[in-house]
C-alpha cells in the first residue's frame, strides 16, 4: 500500500499544495501584475505606481541588468489589521457575497494566486494613519512549504524599507505597498522588458479608468546599483481596441484621434439588452467600431505601425467593471488580414459572473466563448427553418445555463457579417488597391503575352481602339468604369495609368450584383476585368493573399495559402458539376469546347512565369 502524509486532516494540507498553486493559469507577468492594479482600483487609488527593480550582475562578457524586485504602490484606502491578516489567504476576500459584487474584484484570489504564480516571496504593507504606521504582513512559499509558516501571520506594524519610500511618488496618508521578490517565474528578466510587454495589456484592460483620468498608471524603472541614475518613469496609455479613443497608445497620425468610427452611426452603435438573471435584471452593452476611410486609405495599411497594432488586438474585447478580461478571438477569422480593421465589445456588471463564466483569474469569460463557438452550428439550423427563437427555447427546457447568451451572440455574429462588408467596400475601386505590386506585374505580364499572340496574327476586339488619341482613350475607359459602379475620381486614375504605361488589363476590386465572380469591359484599348467582391470567389481566392501579411506568422500564412488553394479546387468543382448537369447533345459540346479553349489561353498565360 502507498504511503500518504496524513499526519493532519485538513482536505488542502498547506505545504503540499502551495507547489501545485503556483500553475494557476495567468498568460503571463502583465496579467498577474493586473491583480493587483485590480485590488488597488478596487480601494479607490486614483495612482498606481509599478516599481521594477534591477540590479547588475556579471556576466559572461559584459555585466547585465536583471529585475530583482518588483513593487505596485496606490493611494487607495489601504487596509485595517483584521483585513490585512486575510489578504493573503486563498478564497478569502470582502467582497465574496453576491450583494457586495459592485467592483472590480470578487474571488478573494487575485492578490495570493498572481504572487505566487511569479515568485517565492509577497510582502504586503498598508496603512490608513500615515505610512509611518504602516502594518505589515507576508507569504514565503519556502517557509510554508517547510512547515514553517503554516497560518496567516498577524500583521505587525514593520518600517517599509528605505528604497520604496525614496522611489515611490505617492506615499500619502493611505495606501498599500506589494512587493515581490524572488522572482523565479518572470516571463520578462528586465524592467524594460516587462513594462514594453505590459504596456499594451494593462493599458488595453483598464483603457476605461485612463481615458476617463480616474487612474494614471506609473511604469517606473531603478539600477539598485546605480540610484544616482534617478528613476525612469512611462505613464500607461489608453489601448483601445474599438480605436474610438483620443489620446491612446496606437501609433501616428491615429495616437491623437480615432482610427475607427462606431459602426452604422454613433446612434446605432451600442445596443442594450436587458438580462433576468437569479430574479433581477442586468445590462449588457455590445459595441461595434470599424476602420475610417483614412486609416484604409492606401498601400499595405496593415503592415503600417497603426495597422500592425491594430493586428495586436484581434478579437471581441470581454469587459466587466470596467476591466477588460480577454480579447475572444472565437469569431476572428485568423487567416483575413482585413479583420483587423473591425473591433467589437461586450460590456456587464459583477452579477453576471456566473452567466458569464468568469474564471476565478479574471482572465475570461468561458460561457460567452463556448457560445460564440456555437454560432455556426447555430447558423445551419436557422438555414434550415428553425427559428432562433425556437433554438433559445430548446436550450432553456434543456436547462443550458448559457441559454440567455444565444440571443447577444447571435446578434454580434449577424453585425459582424455587415461590418465585414463595410470594410470590404472601402476603397472600393481605388487605384491604391488596384495597383498593389503584384496586380501592377501581372498587368504588365499579361499586356506582354497579348502583344506576342498580336504579332502571331491574334486580334481581339479591343485592339482597334489602340490607336485612338490618349485623351480619347482615357475619356473612355474612364466612362466604361463608372458605368460598371466605379467613383469618377478613381475611375480616370484607372484611365491614366493605362493609358500612360500602355497596359492592355486593368484589375478592378468593385462590389455588383448578379452571380458572375467577374466581369469584363472593353474600351479605349483596354481590358477592364471587375472581380467582384460580393461574390464567395473573391473572399476565398483573391482576398485570403491580398496584401497586409508582411506581419504573419507562419502558421497564419500557411492557413491563407490552404483556404486559397481549397477555393481554387471548388471553384473547378463548380465547373465540372455545370458540365456534369450540363444535357448531352450541342449544348455540352459548346461547354467542353470553352473549357478546352480557355486552357489553351491558361497554358499560354501562365508560362511565363516559369
Amino acid at each position: 500500500m502507498t504511503n500518504l502524509i496524513t499526519d493532519n486532516q485538513s482536505y488542502v494540507p498547506a505545504h503540499l499544495a502551495i507547489e501545485a498553486m503556483r500553475d494557476n493559469g495567468y498568460k503571463n507577468t502583465a496579467y498577474a501584475v493586473a491583480e493587483l492594479i485590480d485590488n488597488s482600483i478596487q480601494a479607490n487609488a486614483n495612482y498606481v505606481q509599478i516599481i521594477c527593480k534591477e540590479k547588475e550582475i556579471a556576466g559572461t562578457n559584459r555585466t547585465l541588468l536583471k529585475l530583482h524586485q518588483l513593487a505596485v504602490l496606490d493611494n487607495g484606502e489601504g487596509m485595517p489589521s483584521d483585513v490585512l491578516q486575510l489578504c493573503l489567504q486563498f478564497g478569502n476576500g470582502t467582497r465574496l457575497e453576491r450583494n457586495k459584487r459592485t467592483g472590480i474584484g470578487r474571488f478573494g484570489m487575485g492578490l495570493p494566486a498572481s504572487s505566487i504564480s511569479q515568485c517565492k516571496r509577497v510582502d504586503v504593507w498598508s496603512w490608513q494613519d500615515g505610512v509611518e504606521n504602516a502594518l505589515h504582513t507576508y507569504l514565503d512559499i519556502e517557509e510554508v512549504k517547510n512547515r514553517h509558516l503554516q497560518e496567516m501571520p498577524a500583521p505587525t506594524k514593520k518600517e517599509i524599507p528605505q528604497i520604496w519610500l525614496e522611489q515611490g511618488v505617492t506615499f500619502e496618508k493611505t495606501g498599500t505597498l506589494v512587493v515581490w521578490s524572488e522572482l523565479d517565474r518572470f516571463m520578462w528578466s528586465k524592467g524594460q522588458t516587462l513594462i514594453t510587454h505590459s504596456e499594451l495589456i494593462i493599458g488595453r484592460m483598464y483603457r476605461k479608468f485612463l481615458n476617463e483620468n480616474s487612474l494614471k498608471i506609473d511604469f517606473t524603472t531603478i539600477n539598485e546599483t546605480r540610484l544616482s541614475d534617478g528613476p525612469i518613469h512611462h505613464f500607461a496609455l489608453p489601448n483601445d481596441p474599438l480605436y474610438l479613443m483620443e489620446k491612446t497608445s496606437c501609433p501616428e497620425p491615429f495616437n491623437n484621434k480615432p482610427m475607427f468610427e462606431p459602426a452604422f452611426g454613433i446612434e446605432n452603435y451600442e445596443k442594450k439588452f436587458n438580462v433576468s438573471y437569479n430574479g433581477e435584471s442586468h445590462p449588457i452593452y455590445v459595441r461595434f467600431s470599424h476602420a475610417t476611410d483614412e486609416a484604409r486609405n492606401g498601400i499595405s495599411t496593415g503592415a503600417k505601425p497603426y495597422g500592425k497594432h491594430a493586428n495586436s488586438n484581434l478579437g471581441i474585447s470581454i469587459i466587466r467593471a470596467g476591466r477588460e478580461l480577454d480579447m475572444d478571438t472565437t469569431l476572428v477569422n485568423s487567416y483575413d488580414p482585413v479583420e483587423r480593421w473591425w473591433g467589437i465589445e461586450i460590456e456587464f456588471p459583477p452579477a453576471l459572473d456566473e452567466l458569464m463564466g468568469v474564471s476565478n483569474n479574471k482572465q475570461s469569460a468561458r460561457n460567452f466563448s463556448d457560445v460564440l463557438a456555437m454560432m455556426d452550428n447555430l447558423k445551419k439550423e436557422q438555414e434550415k427553418g428553425t427559428t432562433l427563437l425556437d433554438i433559445i427555447e430548446q436550450y432553456k427546457e434543456e436547462g443550458d445555463p448559457r441559454t440567455p447568451l444565444i440571443e447577444i451572440c447571435d446578434f454580434i455574429n449577424r453585425q459582424l457579417v455587415l461590418i465585414r462588408k463595410i470594410i470590404k467596400n472601402q476603397n472600393q475601386g481605388s487605384r491604391s488597391t488596384v495597383t498593389s505590386l503584384k496586380n501592377e506585374k501581372v498587368e504588365k505580364q499579361a499586356t506582354e503575352i497579348t502583344n506576342q499572340r498580336k504579332e502571331l496574327g491574334y486580334i481581339g476586339s479591343s485592339d482597334a481602339d489602340e490607336f485612338k488619341p490618349a485623351e480619347q482613350r482615357k475619356e473612355e475607359i474612364t466612362e466604361t468604369l463608372i458605368a460598371s459602379g466605379v467613383d469618377n475620381t478613381n475611375a480616370q486614375i484607372v484611365a491614366e495609368h493605362s493609358v500612360t504605361h500602355n497596359s492592355k488589363y486593368n484589375f478592378i476590386e468593385n462590389a455588383f450584383e448578379g452571380n458572375a465572380f467577374f466581369t469584363v469591359r472593353t474600351k479605349g484599348g483596354a481590358i477592364n476585368v471587375i472581380l467582384n467582391k460580393d461574390h464567395p470567389a473573391f473572399e476565398n481566392l483573391l482576398e485570403v493573399l491580398d496584401e497586409d501579411c508582411a506581419d504573419n506568422n507562419a502558421s497564419r500564412l500557411k492557413e491563407r495559402l490552404e483556404k486559397a488553394s481549397l477555393g481554387i479546387k471548388l471553384l473547378l468543382a463548380a465547373w465540372a458539376r455545370y458540365e456534369d448537369e450540363t444535357p448531352d447533345g450541342i449544348r455540352r459540346d459548346q461547354v467542353q469546347a470553352v473549357r478546352e479553349d480557355w486552357g489553351k489561353y491558361a497554358k499560354h498565360f501562365l508560362r511565363l512565369e516559369k
